[in-house]
């Protein structure tokens, strides 16, 4: 089940003042609103109850009732603490891939006159795959693993090329340095990251989440790319389809 705060941020790029305001204060007073009519809501919102039923379907709801059906399920719901695993992190990823949002991404990728990818560590072979899948379809992309030679390739770009950034973390040094340098220079950028607020998601023009939390065992990194992985195929498909 996916929580309210996580439809929120899911969500947040088709919300507007309004929506705000009214998410947050079913954000504190869950507990009430679940015990009240849309109207009630509406009310305190000094709104209209059709205002809350487009917040509702705009978080993915089927309406305000599915809504408060699912914020009292979160109440109910025991905390007990599960060990992720991998079943649960496609589950969680592929319920947060939005057609709408691979959309926005296949355009943007449609209008860029070049892509280029970056990530460090085991996360490049995510961008080789994502060039390839491009290549295939023959739009121009990148991607460079050396510092000097990314600089030099984001110094080259123009407005109307993208930079794609993916980081599990979103938190990566080098990753965020590049991340600015392209902004600096105008350049769109796209994220992948992990379903979590993070510092990159706060430079990107458009944010993609997977669900893969990290991971260390005696001392190594062993977080989780399948997650990404499936992301980044549900986006090939979707441009290869949209030709």
């Amino acid at each position: 089940m996916m929580l309210f705060e996580e439809r929120v941020q899911k969500y947040e790029y088709k919300l507007n003042d309004t929506d705000d305001q009214i998410i947050d204060y079913v954000s504190t007073h869950k507990k009430d609103v679940i015990t009240h009519s849309i109207q009630y809501l509406a009310a305190q919102m000094y709104t209209v109850p059709n205002t809350v039923t487009r917040l509702s379907k705009k978080l993915g709801y089927d309406g305000f009732s599915q809504l408060k059906n699912s914020l009292k399920e979160e109440i109910d719901a025991k905390q007990e603490d599960v060990e992720d695993s991998l079943s649960i992190a496609i589950h969680k990823t592929m319920s947060l891939v939005d057609r709408d949002k691979l959309s926005m991404v296949t355009k943007m990728i449609q209008e860029a006159h070049r892509v280029l990818f970056f990530a460090v560590g085991d996360t490049v072979p995510l961008c080789e795959n994502m060039v390839k899948s491009l290549k295939a379809v023959g739009k121009a992309s990148s991607f460079s693993v050396h510092r000097h030679d990314v600089v030099l390739e984001i110094n080259q770009l123009e407005s109307n090329d993208l930079f794609f950034v993916i980081s599990l973390s979103g938190e990566t040094t080098q990753v965020l340095e590049m991340a600015t340098l392209a902004q600096e220079r105008g350049v769109r950028i796209i994220s992948l990251t992990h379903f979590d607020r993070n510092s990159l998601q706060q430079l990107a023009d458009v944010n993609l989440y997977c669900y893969s939390p990290r991971k260390v065992l005696n001392g190594h990194n062993i977080t989780d790319k399948t997650p990404a992985m499936l992301v980044l195929r549900a986006l090939s498909e979707h441009y290869w389809e949209s030709l």
